[in-house]
């Protein structure tokens, strides 16, 4: 008797560690094309980012098929990784694509992610949000860096309402404070290089009129 007991529950984890094994090589997979996208959407390759976004969840389908049964993998971080990383390249595209726009951002069921993940991508995309307001300002294109500036705002705004438990939010509180403080330092940026721009502009136009 003790030995089927034994054998059942063998069989059981090897399932559940061949389950694992399988959704980590995925999970990877999530990562690595979301970080390529991210390059390809910050160089305006939209058509090449959208692909790398369509495969990323499909990838994510297959590791939640993968892992249907087994809820404890299915929490032990990894998954909740991925998610985050495809919620943040999948907010990222839509902004840079659809010019800031927060209101054309997806629900958390519309992508198939969990809400703690979901939460915690958001707090991650104003990092890109900065880098492509520095990429603008570079471009001696500071006055369009405003609506990236307030699309930075309002999401600091939604994180900023969840105040609960660390095990229930994941760390989300650090991103809050983070983006708080890339907040500052974009909009200090973006001061400067419009005022900077405004006086080359009332320069050129002095010169103008003395020749």
């Amino acid at each position: 008797m003790i030995s089927e007991i034994s054998d059942r529950i063998r069989n059981d984890f090897k399932m559940k560690d061949r389950a694992r094994e399988s959704a980590l090589v995925t999970s990877r997979d999530v990562v690595r094309e979301c970080r390529t996208a991210m390059f390809s959407i910050h160089k305006g390759e939209f058509d090449n980012a959208s692909l790398l976004i369509k495969s990323s969840r499909e990838q994510l389908e297959k590791m939640n098929l993968l892992l249907e049964g087994f809820p404890d993998i299915y929490h032990s971080g990894f998954v909740e990784q991925a998610q985050q990383e495809f919620v943040e390249c999948t907010v990222v595209y839509i902004l840079l694509h659809n010019g800031a726009d927060i209101d054309s951002i997806p629900e958390p069921e519309e992508l198939s992610v969990e809400h703690s993940a979901y939460l915690n991508g958001l707090g991650d995309v104003s990092g890109e949000l900065r880098r492509h307001i520095l990429d603008l300002i570079r471009k001696d294109m500071p006055e369009k860096g405003e609506k990236y500036l307030d699309a930075m705002e309002s999401i600091h705004t939604c994180l900023m309402m969840f105040d609960f438990p660390d095990a229930m939010i994941r760390g989300l509180r650090h991103k809050a404070d983070s983006t708080r403080s890339l907040i500052e330092r974009t909009r200090g940026d973006l001061t400067t290089a419009v005022r900077q721009q405004k006086l080359e502009r009332s320069m050129r136009e002095f010169e103008q009129k003395l020749s």
